[in-house]
Parts: structure tokens; C-alpha cells; sequence
């Protein structure tokens, strides 16, 4: 097919079409709201992987899509890039950052409006309040970009399930998140658990689901996506986890370090304690939630985590999970090209650098 040499062009001409028209219904009504549906369309516009609909893609051509309905399912896939965009505006407001691939975050740029046109009331609360409700408006778009997708009611209707799990898994996932922070679960099952529902799920395992749901794939191929899926994607957070520590700011687009300041209980981190004692352990737990953490500090964390072998430990995991995948996407007997490009995604997606 056309759409399989540039299929990340293809998303983005969809997503531009769709945010246009969208957004040209409610400035003609409610022309205030311009800067809102603005800051939505650069934020999903100005880059990103496109994994989600790239992984959708894939698992819809290689269990027998058929190619008429091309442009259809390219909307439906699509759309899972506006939940990312509700997920990641809402993740960096829960997680106070205030930079998101090397731009302000949402909160903070219309904190800084605020500030900019002296307007009344606190600057950070207005940030919060806008961000939110863009978020919502991310979430909203998606589902009405995924239903008015041209395929034959039919179709759609046989994705709907992996579509509704994939929205739950997710938000799931975040309150999993927040809920290890302030209980202090520091135990590797609670960093996996999280790792399972916040990204596995809603970056590989059920955007497979659904691209195979759009081509009416059997019960049997499906279980095995949704295997390559689950593992890969533990896989791809592991890699994110040790970038949130360790990654160059220049590469990544986020401040090193982050996810100390932000406390986040990744499985390096609960790895890391558990093998840490004494004023190494103590140095972790202290470093973990604190805002202010220094780069300094950052690299005393670091050095630790690697004299104490848990970062050897994850790659080791990392490894494993990628091996388990690819023994799962082998068994679920795909076409090509799509179980070739798989597993070059499965290559990208955990050796990546950002």
C-alpha cells in the first residue's frame, strides 16, 4: 500500500484535516476558545513518534485488512493520538513539569499567558484549569475522530471494545501512578503493575487489539498481538524509565531527573532500594519527590543505582521482555510486511535514546 512508505505522513494529514474542521465548528460559535483549540493542535501537530496508530497500522495490514478500507481505518488509528495528547497534558500536570519535548507544558504556557496580560486571579490556577479542560477536549476529539472513521458501522463496532478498554486502562494506570507516590509502594509488582495499565496498554498492546479488530482477525491472533503487546510494552516503559534518569535533556525534550523530583516508584527505583543499604538507600529515598533535587544530587542517585546493579537489572528485564515479545508476534503468524516492520518497531521502541 501507498500509506506503508510514510505511514507517520499519512497520521499527521488525517490529524491535521480532522483538528481543522473540528476546530472550525467551535471557532464559528464560541470564538473565544480559539487559543484552546490553538494550543490542542500545536501540541498534537508539533511531533512525536506516532507509535500508537503506527502499531494499530501494522496489526490491521498484517491480519487481513483490506486495502478499500485504507483511508477508514488511517482515521480510526489516528485518533489514538489525541487520547495520548489528554493523557500526556494531564500527565504533566499531575506531574508539575514544566516541559514537554523541550517546550513549556500546557499548564505552564497559560500560566505564563496569564501573567502576560495581568489578568485577575492566580496565574498557576488558571494553568491548571485550562489544562485540564484541553485534556478533556484531547479525550472528546478522539472519540468522535474514531466514530466518524468511514468504515461500515460493522467494523468500527467489532473495535469498539479494545477502544473502550484502552480509555479505562489508561486513566487506570495514571491513578495507579499517583496512588504508589503517596502510599510509598516502592515494590517492583507495583512498578510493573503500573507499567502494564499507563503504558503497555494504551501505547502497543491495545492499539494492536484494535488495528486487528478493524481487520476482523480471530480470536487466536489477537491473544497473541495482545502478548507481543503487553511485553514490548512493559519493555518500551522500562527504556523510558531509565531515560527519565539518565537521558540527555537535548535528546529527550524533559529535564533530567524528572522523575526523581516527581517521586515516580519506576521499577529502577524499586530495584534500587532493594538492593541499596545504608546511606545509599537512604540517598534514593530521599532524592525521591523532592522538587528542588540539584544536579548534583541527580548524579549521586545515578551513580548509585549503577554500583548497586539496578540498572544492569532492568536492561537485563528489558531484554527479556523484548525476547518474549518477539517469540509472541512470531506465533501470531502475520503477513508481510507487517511482521517484519513489527519487529523493526519492537527494535526501536526499546533501544531508543529518547
Amino acid at each position: 500500500m501507498d500509506y506503508d512508505a510514510d505511514l507517520p505522513g499519512h497520521v499527521e494529514r488525517t490529524l491535521s484535516r480532522f483538528l481543522r474542521e473540528a476546530g472550525e465548528q467551535i471557532r464559528a460559535t464560541e470564538p473565544g476558545f480559539a487559543s484552546g483549540v490553538d494550543a490542542l493542535t500545536e501540541f498534537v501537530m508539533r511531533g512525536g513518534k506516532r507509535l500508537r496508530p503506527t502499531f494499530a497500522w501494522w496489526a490491521w495490514r498484517g491480519t487481513g485488512g483490506r486495502e478499500a478500507d485504507a483511508e477508514g481505518v488511517l482515521q480510526a488509528v489516528a485518533s489514538l493520538e489525541l487520547v495520548q495528547a489528554c493523557a500526556l497534558i494531564h500527565d504533566d500536570l499531575i506531574d508539575s513539569s514544566d516541559s514537554r519535548r523541550g517546550r513549556p507544558t500546557v499548564h505552564v504556557a497559560f500560566a505564563d499567558l496569564h501573567t502576560s496580560q495581568q489578568w485577575a486571579g492566580m496565574p498557576a490556577s488558571f494553568g491548571l484549569a485550562v489544562a485540564v479542560l484541553i485534556g478533556d477536549l484531547a479525550l472528546a476529539w478522539a472519540d468522535d475522530m474514531f466514530g466518524a472513521a468511514p468504515l461500515v458501522p460493522a467494523t468500527l463496532e467489532a473495535a469498539r471494545p479494545a477502544w473502550r478498554a484502552m480509555r479505562t486502562e489508561v486513566l487506570a494506570g495514571q491513578y495507579l501512578d499517583i496512588h504508589t507516590q503517596v502510599t510509598g509502594d516502592a515494590s517492583p509488582e507495583a512498578a510493573l503493575r503500573v507499567s502494564r495499565l499507563k503504558t503497555a496498554a494504551y501505547t502497543i498492546e491495545r492499539p494492536l487489539n484494535l488495528g486487528a479488530a478493524l481487520a476482523g482477525a480471530p480470536v487466536a491472533q489477537v491473544t497473541r498481538l495482545r502478548e507481543f503487546g503487553r511485553d514490548l510494552g512493559i519493555a518500551f516503559q522500562l527504556r523510558d524509565d531509565l531515560l527519565g534518569v539518565f537521558g540527555d535533556p537535548s535528546v529527550t525534550g524533559k529535564p533530567a531527573g524528572d522523575d526523581l523530583r516527581e517521586g515516580k516508584r519506576t521499577l529502577l527505583i524499586a530495584l534500587g532500594l532493594r538492593q541499596a543499604s545504608g546511606t545509599r538507600a537512604e540517598l534514593v529515598t530521599k532524592a525521591l519527590g523532592n522538587p528542588g533535587l540539584s544536579e548534583k544530587e541527580v548524579d549521586e542517585v545515578r551513580s548509585t543505582l549503577v554500583e548497586v546493579g539496578a540498572v544492569s537489572a532492568v536492561e537485563r528485564r528489558i531484554d527479556e521482555l523484548t525476547e518474549t515479545a518477539l517469540a509472541a508476534l512470531a506465533r501470531a503468524h502475520l503477513t508481510e510486511p507487517a511482521a517484519v516492520a513489527l519487529a523493526d518497531l519492537a527494535a526501536r521502541a526499546t533501544q531508543r535514546t529518547y
